[in-house]
């Protein structure tokens, strides 16, 4: 295992624990870069609802899972003994952090639906979803690390 240095103590970080960061990390910058573009586009007195925002989605979310990839395959070469491997322990870890996160998936639903019975643009509809699949990913995340650095119960 790799040793990530906090307040000068050695900490093995599990090949989960890395993938939980990078997923976590890319989540954020992903959604940063999309609210930037959205909002620098809308300085000129826009209304947000009339802003040009599905390119920078889709360039967003596709930059995202491609950056995420990228790194993942960059951390399995770093340690390739470490890439297959994941125990009981991770599997528990994984499927808690999963399952919490999922609870924004099901939030962001119940507002775009609530938004489009309220026939709002499609703008705010769009945006609930992806602010919620963001948030999804940035709460799983952060359970799983929080689960692999002070533990979790297990069933």
């Amino acid at each position: 295992m790799s040793k990530l240095f906090y307040t000068g103590v050695g900490v093995d970080v599990a090949f989960q624990e890395k993938r939980a960061w990078i997923m976590g990390v890319v989540a954020i910058l992903g959604y940063a870069v999309y609210l930037a573009v959205v909002l620098a586009r809308s300085g000129g007195g826009v209304p947000l609802a009339e802003v040009a925002y599905i390119a920078p989605l889709l360039w967003t979310v596709g930059g995202a899972i491609a950056v995420s990839i990228a790194l993942n395959i960059a951390v399995a070469i770093a340690s390739p003994g470490e890439a297959d491997a994941k125990d009981q322990r991770d599997k528990e870890i994984a499927r808690l952090g999963d399952y919490t996160g999922q609870s924004f998936l099901v939030i962001a639903a119940v507002a775009a639906l609530a938004l489009a019975m309220a026939e709002a643009d499609y703008f705010w509809i769009s945006n609930a979803i992806y602010l919620g699949f963001v948030l999804s990913a940035v709460l799983g995340s952060a359970v799983k690390l929080a689960a692999y650095r002070r533990g979790f119960q297990s069933w």
